[in-house]
């Protein structure tokens, strides 16, 4: 049974899938908008939603737990710099999934827009 198992596994290992969705969040970040499936969106969300929270804190801890969460400075960079500021004043819901009509080819997978609430 399946009782409080949280979250899908995507087919993969804890590693591997932790790897994923890291690459797929940092994505995210560096392009503030991504088209991916729907399931993938919803795994994303609540990681980007807490790294947003983390952001604007702008403290020099919260700084580095970014770039140790990310794995990039680069992409930290532009969370601690430009993303956490523009949220200071919201307390939530920093991101937006909007379901697509248009289905992948390969597998049929619904798709669905990722992206920040501007």
């Amino acid at each position: 049974m399946r009782h409080l198992k949280k979250g899908k596994k995507f087919g993969r290992l804890k590693g591997p899938r932790q790897h994923f969705l890291r690459n797929l969040a940092s994505d995210l970040i560096r392009k503030e908008k991504i088209e991916t499936t729907e399931t993938r969106a919803k795994a994303i969300r609540p990681i980007v939603e807490k790294l947003v929270t983390l952001a604007k804190k702008q403290n020099l801890a919260s700084r580095r737990l970014l770039i140790s969460r990310l794995h990039n400075a680069r992409v930290a960079q532009k969370m601690y710099e430009d993303i956490g500021p523009r949220y200071l004043e919201k307390k939530g819901g920093y991101l937006r999934i909007t379901k697509s009509s248009k289905a992948r080819k390969r597998d049929g997978s619904q798709l669905a827009v990722i992206e920040f609430v501007k």
